[in-house]
């Protein structure tokens, strides 16, 4: 039966017709901008919610965004999880996701698609709250326990999660001396919306991107980064992507729309960013910020 279920949703893959919306719920850096928490965002299809990467506030970021009417996003229906690679300020949030909606009901354990590591890393995390869970579940508040387990999937380059609303694929990026570190194109009955992660330029990031309703990018400042002093030069031109190579990506891709995300501007006003943008690229680009929707 499984089988046959898995041919179906790959010859006929979305069943419903449920709106896509994108919702950004943080769009920052290591940088602790108050403005921005850590980086996340989510994949709404109707009532169902996929997210990708788990930066700091991102239970309170969903709950925002919830509580401003997008469905899918309040705490118990937190339940999967994409992770683009293991940067400190894509995870750090990893354990609120574990513990915060399993406090708040939620009766599914979570799924987590990431790099090699992942598993580690949940795995540690769950050690280290072992008392916490053992009181939550076994004392007076007679927590769920299944809402505090996690199953975790390794990925590799390919299709690594596919549902009747959603089909996902994973691409490797360029992210300096990171060995595992995806981006992921997600596939719905009505929008293509590819996520970059944190990468440099991509010769298969460009690929997967074309024909994308909206590309999510990440981009630093160049005329910021040439303030700051040599190693993060060295460090921010091999780790991440400057204006002008975003340009050349977007032109190749042509997306139907360009989101900017995890904006690096090293003390440069906002504005200056996306003028750095729109020189190098004339199609639609706008910046992104915690709690925008796309849809």
């Amino acid at each position: 039966m499984k089988q046959v279920l898995f041919i179906l949703l790959f010859l006929f893959p979305f069943i419903s017709t449920a709106q896509t919306k994108l919702v950004l719920l943080g769009t920052g850096t290591p940088f602790a901008d108050p403005e921005r928490s850590g980086p996340s965002l989510a994949i709404v299809v109707g009532n169902h919610s996929y997210l990708v990467d788990a930066g700091p506030g991102l239970v309170r970021r969903a709950a925002a965004a919830y509580n401003k009417g997008q469905q899918g996003l309040q705490a118990d229906q937190l339940r999967t999880l994409f992770l683009t690679h293991l940067h400190s300020d894509h995870t750090a949030g990893l354990s609120d996701l574990i513990f915060t909606p399993a406090v708040l009901d939620r009766n599914t354990p979570l799924r987590v698609f990431g790099p090699k590591g992942t598993k580690k890393m949940v795995q540690h995390t769950q050690k280290a709250f072992k008392e916490d869970m053992e009181i939550r579940i076994h004392g007076l508040e007679f927590g769920n326990a299944l809402g505090y387990q996690v199953q975790v999937h390794e990925i590799t380059p390919g299709i690594i999660y596919q549902d009747s609303l959603i089909r996902v694929k994973a691409f490797r990026v360029k992210h300096g001396a990171w060995k595992e570190a995806f981006g992921f194109r997600f596939e719905t009955a009505d929008k293509i919306i590819v996520v970059s992660g944190d990468c440099t330029y991509s010769e298969e990031l460009i690929e997967q991107a074309k024909g994308a309703d909206i590309l999510v990018h990440e981009v630093y400042s160049s005329i910021g980064l040439n303030k700051r002093e040599q190693r993060w030069k060295n460090y921010h031109s091999t780790f991440h992507t400057s204006p002008e190579q975003l340009g050349l990506i977007a032109k190749l891709a042509q997306p139907k729309l360009l989101v900017l995300t995890h904006q690096l501007f090293f003390g440069t006003p906002p504005d200056q960013l996306l003028k750095e943008v729109q020189n190098a690229y004339q199609g639609k680009v706008v910046q992104g910020n915690d709690l925008d929707v796309f849809d």
